[in-house]
């Protein structure tokens, strides 16, 4: 399977810039660099000779999904480009999205040893990240089973949202909305001053007819009154596996002959999510994926392995 990266320069600037101790600027453009960025590694450009070539592997130190291969690669080209010197070749040992063993190499590097080692922790950081993300969202949509998508949420380290979410679709589960723009997701606080679940609704319906609408409800009747009122969505939140069954019940008939999907959300845990699936819900979300533990990833210099 193919995954598209998402437009990533600017955060592999800021990464890149906060490890050497300077503005973003010059990463981004070559001409306010030039080879004296290197200069910024104070260990590297002590004790590695200017022209010393480096030949390396990513090893992953743990068993997980990888995810972040071509970030890697184009990390490496935009800083070699900084830079100014021979550039940093990368060379995929794994399709993005592999499940790997602990020890296994998934990636080649070659070039300037300063512009490697001026890389090595952002890239690095980027694969730990991702990777573990793509591991946790396989491991849940496999608990949940082909029927019930799993999705993520907005909690995202800032910044890095695109790519957590690119990451959980390259771990197999699904992405919720982008953002405050791309979906109307209404909540307690909207309800609130809204006016109420079918006044809140309605508003949306009317303000955005050309946008999904979602209603958070956390009892049955409110549950209804979203699905009554047009959403498209209705967001189960807090609800145990009982409550969760009968609401669900309670949309489908609420909707007629309209479709409105349910989701499950809140006090999701990866030991209910087989029993909340038996629920007939049709997604559920969870903040797990996106905040998901780091897999840990070495860079090898071949010969000292």
């Amino acid at each position: 399977m193919t995954f598209h990266l998402p437009p990533s320069d600017d955060v592999i600037a800021a990464a890149l810039a906060e490890d050497l101790g300077v503005a973003p600027e010059r990463i981004a453009e070559p001409s306010l660099a030039g080879v004296s960025l290197l200069d910024s590694d104070v260990t590297s450009s002590a004790v590695v000779p200017e022209r010393a070539a480096f030949a390396g592997r990513i090893v992953c130190r743990q068993a997980g999904v990888v995810c972040g291969l071509p970030l890697v690669a184009r990390l490496y080209e935009v800083l070699s480009r900084a830079c100014e010197v021979w550039p940093v070749e990368c060379f995929p040992l794994v399709a993005e999205g592999t499940a790997v063993a602990a020890g296994t190499a998934v990636m080649e590097i070659e070039g300037s040893a300063r512009v490697v080692l001026a890389g090595e922790r952002s890239a690095l950081d980027f694969l730990m990240v991702l990777s573990g993300i793509a591991t946790e969202a396989r491991t849940w949509q496999r608990a949940a089973g082909d029927r019930v998508a799993v999705v993520d949420t907005r909690k995202t380290l800032p910044g890095m949202r695109s790519l957590s979410k690119y990451a959980v679709e390259v771990g197999g589960a699904h992405n919720h909305r982008a953002g405050l723009w791309d979906m109307v997701l209404i909540k307690d606080n909207h309800i609130g001053h809204a006016g109420g679940v079918r006044a809140a609704v309605v508003a949306a319906r009317t303000a955005h007819p050309e946008l999904l609408v979602e209603c958070e409800a956390d009892s049955i009747d409110q549950a209804v009154a979203a699905a009554r009122a047009g959403a498209d969505y209705v967001l189960l939140d807090n609800m145990d596996d009982e409550l969760l069954a009968r609401a669900v019940r309670a949309v489908r008939e609420a909707a007629g002959d309209r479709v409105c999907l349910t989701e499950a959300s809140g006090g999701i845990t990866l030991e209910r999510v087989t029993s909340i699936a038996a629920t007939g819900v049709d997604r559920i979300s969870t903040s797990a994926l996106t905040l998901a533990r780091p897999i840990d990833f070495g860079l090898d210099e071949i010969g000292d392995e």
